[in-house]
């Protein structure tokens, strides 16, 4: 299943945003997955906030605050057009949790990073891509 992870810097974020971002990204990264809106798959895309502390992280330039994205999905679960929609979408899901506009929009980077299939493991089996699209087929007959 996928995960989803944004590391931003201490205070770059307000409270609020804080509480949402998480949901908000891990909500972006199944729609463009075109995983079933179900409390199953929702309960399955792990999203992890990572602060780093005040001066951790500044460029050459100056100490403005970045964003890195970090998406970790089964090769093949995403097509060009689905990365280019995730990339583009999450972009805009943390400036506007960061307060900032579309001209700050070099300020956040996405990595698309593909798991290869048959390296991938979830409670306790080696899970690959085929059973993933399976699961979702039978999940959303359920649903």
């Amino acid at each position: 299943m996928p995960m989803i992870r944004l590391t931003a810097p201490a205070g770059a974020l307000a409270e609020q945003s804080r509480q949402s971002i998480q949901r908000d990204l891990a909500a972006v990264l199944l729609r463009w997955e075109g995983a079933p809106d179900t409390a199953f798959f929702r309960a399955q895309a792990w999203s992890y906030l990572v602060e780093v502390p005040e001066g951790a992280q500044i460029t050459a330039e100056d100490d403005a605050p970045r964003f890195l994205v970090e998406v970790t999905v089964p090769q093949g679960a995403l097509s060009e057009r689905r990365k280019a929609g995730l990339v583009e979408e999450a972009t805009k899901t943390v400036l506007a949790a960061a307060g900032l506009g579309q001209d700050d929009a070099l300020r956040v980077w996405v990595l698309v990073q593909e798991q290869p299939d048959g390296t991938w493991g979830a409670g306790g089996s080696v899970v690959r891509h085929a059973d993933l699209v399976a699961l979702a087929k039978g999940r959303r007959a359920d649903a």
